[in-house]
């Protein structure tokens, strides 16, 4: 009898272990899942992600020519502009980042507005899908990366603004803002890292549909031979058909940087271009047109060195001097009146990175014949530019 008391006290005792083991396991297990729903419902509220940024550029310019104004026309008679203050670009930004593969990013230049704004005032739209860090897929209204001044924004640039070949191959489809679909990444050639973009666009323009059937196909290989100094070599080719008539583009770009000591350092930035000129061709009466495209000949090349010296104060960083020399031929085969111009420019960096700084220099363009009452005739242009990037 004792031992049948015995034995129930045990099994008693052993289904309230159990019992008590259950709730405990079901209580482990009620923990474990709220904290994995926190996790997860953490790492939901991850995405998206918004920034938003921009760059206000603000500037003052004088005509220092005789009879030409700040844009760069002539008067033979009458009263023209001969200077003025003019807000260059007001631009805001937003990167939106849906996923960690997927983002959408928006850019729009506010200055536009003081001209017809139809055409302009936005500038990016586009979204991009990143597989992998060899491709990331594109698509909407972007630069196509042809060149080098493709790769990076104005409010960086080591001068008062891009070059002059850079607008003309946007007006011709290369360049600038293009409405199509990209893809691009980075590869490793050995001990070569390889930065590429390929680009099928519309080739007319930013914020309207194309206007014949024809497509720009362009790309762009940058090898990068020299981390340390910046050495850096590339090209870029495109072809394309315009109202059924074939067309090309060819560019050449390199750079090169050097630390000559603690404070001082030396960059210079190089590229050449050569293009069938469509948009002047087009531009012609069918009449006046010579038969073969062939002979309208777009043709550049500039030099970009720059000294900087380092500062290093909480609110100077930086001085530096820069001077771009280009040389540009519209229509280098028919009627060649090259374009050469020199743009000395002083720096003074108050942020990092051109975060804040002013420019003050001067742009000089001299033609080899001048035509009187329009803009190919030589100028001289004095400019104080104020610039910031909001962060």
């Amino acid at each position: 009898m004792q031992v049948f008391t015995n034995w129930k006290k045990l099994c008693s005792a052993a289904v309230l272990f159990f019992a008590a083991s259950s709730l405990q396991a079901q209580d482990t297990i009620y923990v474990v899942q709220q904290i994995v729903n926190t996790k997860t419902e953490t790492t939901k509220s991850e995405y998206p992600k918004f920034k938003i940024g921009g760059v206000f550029q603000a500037r003052y310019l004088e005509s220092v020519k005789r009879d030409v104004d700040v844009d760069g026309l002539n008067h033979t008679e009458g009263k023209y502009l001969k200077s003025t203050y003019d807000v260059k670009r007001m631009r805001v930004s937003m990167n939106a980042n849906l996923t960690q593969n997927l983002s959408v990013v928006a850019l729009a230049n506010f200055a536009d507005f003081k001209s017809d704004p139809r055409t302009r005032v936005l500038e990016n739209a586009y979204a991009r899908y990143a597989v992998s860090r060899y491709v990331q897929l594109q698509i909407g209204q972007f630069r196509p990366s042809f060149g080098m001044e493709d790769s990076y924004p104005v409010d960086i640039v080591k001068s008062i603004d891009y070059s002059n070949a850079y607008y003309l191959m946007g007006s011709n489809g290369w360049q600038s803002f293009q409405i199509g679909a990209a893809v691009g990444g980075s590869v490793d050639l050995g001990k070569v890292p390889l930065t590429y973009s390929v680009s099928m666009t519309n080739g007319n323009g930013k914020n309207t549909v194309d206007n014949n059937n024809g497509k720009h196909y362009s790309g762009r290989f940058v090898f990068d031979l020299n981390k340390k100094n910046n050495f850096r070599l590339g090209f870029s080719a495109g072809a394309g058909n315009e109202f059924g008539k074939d067309i090309y583009a060819l560019g050449l770009e390199g750079t090169y940087q050097m630390k000559l000591t603690e404070r001082w350092s030396f960059d210079i930035q190089t590229e050449a271009i050569q293009a069938i000129n469509q948009s002047l061709y087009f531009s012609l009466p069918e009449a006046d047109r010579l038969d073969n495209i062939n002979n309208y000949v777009l043709k550049g090349i500039y030099a970009l060195p720059s000294f900087r010296y380092y500062v290093g104060k909480k609110h100077f960083q930086a001085l530096e001097f820069s001077f771009r020399y280009e040389y540009l031929e519209a229509n280098s085969k028919l009627n060649s009146n090259p374009r050469q111009t020199y743009v000395p420019m002083l720096s003074l960096e108050f942020l990092k990175n051109y975060g804040a700084r002013i420019q003050i220099g001067a742009q000089i363009d001299n033609y080899r014949k001048n035509i009187a009452n329009t803009k190919t005739y030589n100028a001289n242009l004095a400019f104080v530019q104020f610039q910031c990037r909001l962060q």
